[in-house]
């Protein structure tokens, strides 16, 4: 098992970072010999991955890193970094390699703060793998002032260091930042590619598998999800029987209320083991008495982790919001194809009878209109709007078509 074996469906990307983790390793070793660097090198310090969600951005980042600190001793023999097996593959794959950093936010957006202390880190010498690689999974959730520190950076970064930036488009980063870094696009990969890697690694039944693949339209996270979590697949039912419940006006608002109640619920699981755990930890860290009481001048750090985890919750229920906002787009996109007798195959065959009814009750022109509300909803949740005014503007939206 190479490290590329998770990048489904992206022939072309793996051939370019194979490419570049060869020529890196070629670079080590010269260096380490004193000898001159080989011209014509396709790797560089920086690198732009953008894609589609479920695309494999983060994955195919992971996977760059892990070839970069390969140690195999076939690579002497001729073999392409990224074995797997070593150890240097091995722990940049599982997250405790000690020059790998995967930065990751649960919160709405990456501050300056918090881009500071990554920069000086990055300014470090590898430890001891053979480079620096600091991977940074939602770059499009850097702030303006964020952006402009993480520039530098990335246009003078050390010598063995290497940025790899995760985003959904070009457009969702700087242009001062893209431009100083090499851009690989990712494709969704194929449904029928999505599905034999949740059979073959996995272990999930074919059927199933193939079914959820379909539904997620080849988002191998979310189709993971979908085949393991049974919660999960209820909360979907529940989201596509919404188009047949906005008939009047009290079916919109009822509906707009469940989604958010749901997404509320979602937020308040996820968050409620590790909000304590985080309150205990930091509470012991300060001192606090064995009754509870915390020592003076402490109230600061609570009050700043109190914060921090409201922004996560925040986070949490819009990425709840927005998974059901996107399975809505797929099933106007479905009732779509039918009214068009479009040749293309259809995501949420499982809910066939819902989809003949709507396709037979409305237009393609009223379609539209209602995948351009559904949109609309997801724009204001972006610009924050509060989310029952914003859900129920669409529900709304959708009664009317």
């Amino acid at each position: 098992m190479t490290v590329w074996d998770d990048l489904v469906g992206q022939d072309r990307v793996q051939e370019q970072l194979g490419a570049a983790a060869r020529d890196a390793d070629a670079l080590v070793t010269a260096q380490a010999a004193g000898e001159a660097v080989p011209a014509g090198s396709k790797m560089t310090h920086a690198w732009l991955f953008t894609g589609p969600p479920g695309s494999g951005r983060a994955t195919a980042a992971r996977a760059f890193a892990a070839a970069l600190q390969c140690t195999s001793p076939d690579r002497a023999l001729g073999g392409v970094p990224g074995c797997g097996f070593c150890d240097g593959c091995h722990t940049a794959l599982i997250g405790t390699h000690a020059d790998v950093e995967v930065i990751r936010t649960e919160l709405l957006s990456i501050g300056v703060k918090e881009t500071r202390d990554l920069v000086r880190r990055a300014q470090l010498s590898p430890a001891v793998g053979r480079w620096q690689v600091i991977v940074m999974e939602d770059a499009d959730r850097l702030t303006e002032g964020a952006g402009n520190v993480l520039l530098k950076a990335v246009e003078e970064p050390a010598p063995r260091t290497v940025w790899m930036l995760c985003a959904p488009s070009l457009e969702d980063v700087l242009p001062t930042i893209r431009s100083r870094c090499r851009h690989l696009t990712l494709r969704t990969p194929p449904v029928d590619a999505v599905a034999n890697v949740l059979v073959r690694r996995d272990g999930i039944d074919p059927e199933r598998a193939a079914s959820a693949a379909r539904a997620t339209q080849g988002h191998i996270d979310r189709a993971r999800r979908l085949a393991t979590d049974e919660q999960a697949r209820a909360r979907r039912a529940a989201v596509l029987k919404l188009p047949l419940r906005v008939h009047d006006v009290g079916g919109c608002l009822k509906a707009a209320q469940e989604l958010i109640d749901t997404a509320t619920e979602d937020a308040k699981q996820i968050a409620e083991g590790t909000d304590s755990r985080e309150t205990e930890e930091l509470k012991a860290a300060l001192g606090a008495a064995a009754g509870g009481r915390m020592p003076r001048g402490t109230a600061g750090a609570m009050k700043e982790l109190e914060d921090k985890q409201k922004r996560r919750r925040t986070r949490t229920q819009r990425d709840s919001l927005d998974l059901a906002l996107t399975e809505l787009t797929g099933f106007y996109r479905d009732v779509l194809a039918l009214q068009l007798g479009s040749a293309v195959a259809l995501a949420n065959t499982d809910v066939r009878d819902a989809l003949d009814r709507v396709a037979e009750d409305s237009t393609p022109e009223r379609t539209l209109r209602r995948i351009e509300a559904v949109i609309a909803c997801r724009g204001a949740l972006d610009r924050n709007v509060a989310p029952l005014l914003a859900v129920e503007a669409m529900t709304m939206a959708l009664r009317a078509g």
